[in-house]
């Protein structure tokens, strides 16, 4: 009986330990970036970092801090959709180099030409994974939408500005670590 009591005792204290969280990611939600309206409140975060991953809020074309769109058409939207996405980044400390996916709603899938042609202005090979599909009824009336979702470099700060660490030892053999720059 003391035997079942004992092996009770320490099932309990190890599954409470990891159900409390201790193997599980940090999740962060990330406010503050000044893209998003703060009247009205709306009910989303700019986005939820879990572990080194964040996910963005969709954006659209609003001028930064209203709820307008800007004139102008798909050219004009997508722009400052792109132009938000990267505010958004780098108020937490990304840019878009670090985005590793997008999704893309667009309103008229025949404007994917023209959508196209400006979204690709904002990333440099290699590009991010993407997709997108034709969507009716976006948020405000606006032609397109991107989400994107971007990694967390490892090396803090350093990724974000195109430079990677490689620990020299596999390079050379030595113990020390060399900075590479490099094309994202």
């Amino acid at each position: 009986m003391t035997r079942i009591v004992l092996i009770l005792a320490l099932f309990m204290v190890s599954t409470s330990s990891f159900s409390q969280g201790s193997d599980s990611p940090q999740v962060e939600h990330l406010t503050g970036a000044g893209v998003l309206p703060t009247e009205p409140a709306l009910p989303f975060s700019d986005g939820v970092r879990v572990g080194n991953i964040v996910f963005l809020s969709g954006m659209i074309g609003i001028r930064p801090g209203t709820m307008e769109l800007v004139p102008g058409g798909i050219e004009a939207e997508a722009r400052q959709t792109m132009e938000n996405i990267a505010a958004t980044l780098d108020a937490h400390g990304l840019t878009l180099a670090d985005v590793v996916k997008c999704t893309v709603m667009i309103e008229d899938i025949a404007e994917w030409g023209a959508f196209n042609s400006v979204y690709a202005k904002f990333f440099v090979a290699p590009y991010p994974a993407r997709s997108a599909f034709g969507a009716d009824g976006l948020a405000l009336g606006a032609r397109v939408e991107v989400e994107c979702v971007a990694a967390v470099p490892e090396t803090g700060d350093v990724n974000a500005h195109n430079v990677s660490v490689y620990p020299v030892a596999e390079i050379t053999g030595l113990g020390d670590t060399l900075l590479m720059l490099k094309r994202r």
